[in-house]
């Protein structure tokens, strides 16, 4: 963001809040472009964005600034890394890969893939057309510790900032989850926390359902039901085969996870417990 500040606060909530921090950002000449807030009353947590028009002289002057009119232990972050960088993780299905990595090529993504990492080499040549590494790294034949080691191993050799599950159908041991703790987002396959686990579309089919959808959500060690970033649906009816459902569940997987990428990379999605707090405007 070109001479723009981006300030985030998570704290306890108190009276005069948006008070202090408007007044503590005019003293450092910034004039506040948005500010969107948020407080769970239930928790007595305070959240806001806010973006400023300006650039600030000095990182530290302007925090200590905002501290001083914030709670003890209040979280503050003042512009956060621009161009995040991601790895992404997949197996052999291509749609949600070739969205993203369109995307990356054309530079609308808002954020720097640096690699692939697939547990099959199918999307291999794929990747590797948009002079992107890809590293195959197979789960057959060995310990699961193992293989999730190495592709630790590998996801470290590039310090990204998240790492993206693109249909990567592994289920992710604890160990490897806390190693990546809220760094990890998936794409599930399901309008949560309806029909998780396997072959939701097949659950869904044979249940009759009218909508079907997807949500891109936070790994946690509980399967499919981390913090949820973004959801969507389609309408779809009795005509639609097993096969016709699965296509039109593509389409809403790929558009779903693409805008959470984007929420995230945007600095808009905060983690509250096993919530998300998401500023989308």
């Amino acid at each position: 963001m070109q001479n723009q500040t981006l300030i985030l606060v998570q704290c306890k909530d108190a009276v005069g809040l948006v008070s202090g921090l408007s007044n503590s950002i005019a003293k450092h000449q910034l004039n506040i472009i948005t500010m969107r807030e948020y407080v769970d009353e239930e928790n007595n947590k305070f959240f806001v964005r806010i973006l400023c028009s300006g650039l600030i002289t000095s990182t530290e002057a302007l925090l200590e600034d905002l501290c001083r009119v914030l709670p003890q232990n209040a979280k503050v972050q003042i512009n956060p890394t621009n161009r995040k960088k991601l790895v992404v993780l997949v197996t052999k299905e291509h749609h949600c890969l070739a969205d993203i990595l369109t995307r990356h090529y054309f530079n609308t993504l808002q954020g720097e893939v640096q690699a692939v990492i697939g547990n099959y080499d199918t999307l291999k040549e794929f990747t590797e057309k948009f002079d992107l590494p890809f590293h195959h790294i197979s789960h057959e034949n060995r310990s699961k510790n193992d293989f999730e080691q190495e592709i630790i191993n590998t996801i470290n050799s590039y310090s990204p900032d998240y790492i993206i599950l693109a249909k990567f159908m592994r289920i992710l041991s604890p160990n490897f989850v806390q190693h990546f703790e809220h760094r990890l987002i998936n794409i599930h396959h399901s309008f949560l926390p309806a029909f998780i686990g396997a072959n939701p579309y097949k659950q869904a089919h044979d249940r009759g359902v009218k909508i079907i959808g997807a949500t891109a959500h936070f790994v946690t060690d509980d399967l499919d039901e981390g913090p949820i970033i973004v959801q969507n649906t389609k309408s779809v009816d009795h005509s639609y085969d097993l096969s016709r459902m699965k296509t039109a569940g593509k389409e809403i997987e790929k558009a779903v996870l693409t805008r959470a990428i984007q929420l995230v990379m945007e600095d808009r999605v905060i983690l509250n417990g096993n919530k998300t707090i998401v500023f989308k405007s």
